[in-house]
């Protein structure tokens, strides 16, 4: 599951809605909804703070594609 797909269906099972989300997450609107669209570039930090609000954050996972090194 992608970061866009997993963020969206997490804060519609705790059922809030994109402003509820960004407030509580101490983000803005504009930042939940590029995130949720899938914006290609975004701050971490940013990202981190709606995560831990589920309990997760940001990490490094082994590509499938490229396993060379």
């Amino acid at each position: 599951m992608n970061l866009t797909s997993f963020v969206k269906e997490r804060r519609k099972a705790v059922k809030l809605t994109q402003p509820e989300l960004a407030e509580k997450a101490g983000v803005g609107l504009r930042f939940i909804r590029e995130l949720e669209q899938g914006k290609q570039s975004l701050r971490l930090d940013k990202v981190n703070q709606v995560l831990q609000l589920f309990g997760y954050e940001v990490g490094a996972v082994q590509n499938k594609l490229n396993q060379n090194f």
